[in-house]
């Protein structure tokens, strides 16, 4: 059962990755404010990082529960550690960050801001780290069992 779980856990976080994604760029062609469409994808990037964080703590425990210390010896308990990794830097580093740097433009949009140049380096880290997760999510479907 523990198994089987572990599969939907898999399936649930990799699509999860891919769809928010694909659902923030079809946020940004179809909506004319751009601030509209990035709190949307915001929403969307938060919502994503829990269920990457609940994901990956099922995960490991299952893999330490069924396969003991042997489990640090499986690819796929490593590429999810990665991952957590990466949804911790992502959304409690980076996110934070741009969050700060959005705050301290006020009353401006950031993008009007002095901000601008620094948020817009730290969105394409951000989106760095997000295509990684994206990546090894593929992997993590694959080498899952």
């Amino acid at each position: 059962m523990l198994r089987g779980l572990s599969l939907l856990v898999v399936a649930l976080w990799a699509g999860a990755l891919w769809m928010t994604g694909l659902a923030a760029y079809i946020l940004f062609d179809s909506l004319p404010d751009r601030q509209l469409a990035g709190n949307l994808a915001g929403k969307l990037f938060a919502a994503v990082s829990y269920i990457g964080l609940v994901s990956a703590s099922y995960l490991i425990i299952q893999r330490l529960f069924e396969f003991g210390t042997s489990a640090f010896r499986q690819s796929f308990f490593w590429l999810v550690l990665s991952m957590l990794l990466l949804v911790l830097t992502g959304h409690f580093g980076i996110q934070t960050h741009l969050q700060n740097l959005k705050t301290q433009a006020l009353p401006l949009d950031v993008m009007q801001s002095m901000f601008a140049g620094q948020f817009k380096m730290w969105h394409g880290v951000a989106g760095v780290v997000y295509a990684l997760e994206c990546l090894l999510a593929m992997a993590m479907v694959i080498k899952v069992r």
